[in-house]
């Protein structure tokens, strides 16, 4: 089992910045891959971005550029950095761990709310 934490979460003004944290616990040795999704009310929940073992990332296109995820491996924290944040991207944010292997077990945290006033 894994358990994620998240924090960071907040209210900013369109163009600012603010950087969401992510702490894994447990069996972490299992973990091939963090990242981090967002969900909109009544839109589907889509990747934002990933960052894997080996440190690869990627990032959904809307993001890239001005979103930037990073690991702390001795921590088993995750971040993400978001400047020039728009309003259209108040959502929901989740942190996600996917295990190793063919059926990947993924967990999620409870959530961290991102609202980006304009």
């Amino acid at each position: 089992q894994v358990q994620l934490v998240e924090s960071g979460g907040g209210l900013v003004q369109a163009g600012g910045s603010l950087r969401l944290s992510c702490a894994a616990s447990g069996s972490t040795f299992s973990i091939s891959v963090m990242g981090w999704y967002r969900q909109a009310p009544g839109k589907q929940r889509e990747l934002v971005a990933r960052i894997g073992r080996t440190s690869s990332t990627n990032y959904a296109d809307s993001v890239k550029g001005r979103f930037t995820i990073s690991g702390d491996s001795g921590q088993n924290t995750v971040y993400l950095q978001m400047n020039s944040l728009k309003p259209e991207e108040t959502a929901v944010y989740y942190c996600n761990a996917a295990t190793w292997g063919g059926s990947p077990i993924n967990y999620w945290g409870q959530g961290t709310q991102v609202t980006v006033s304009s």
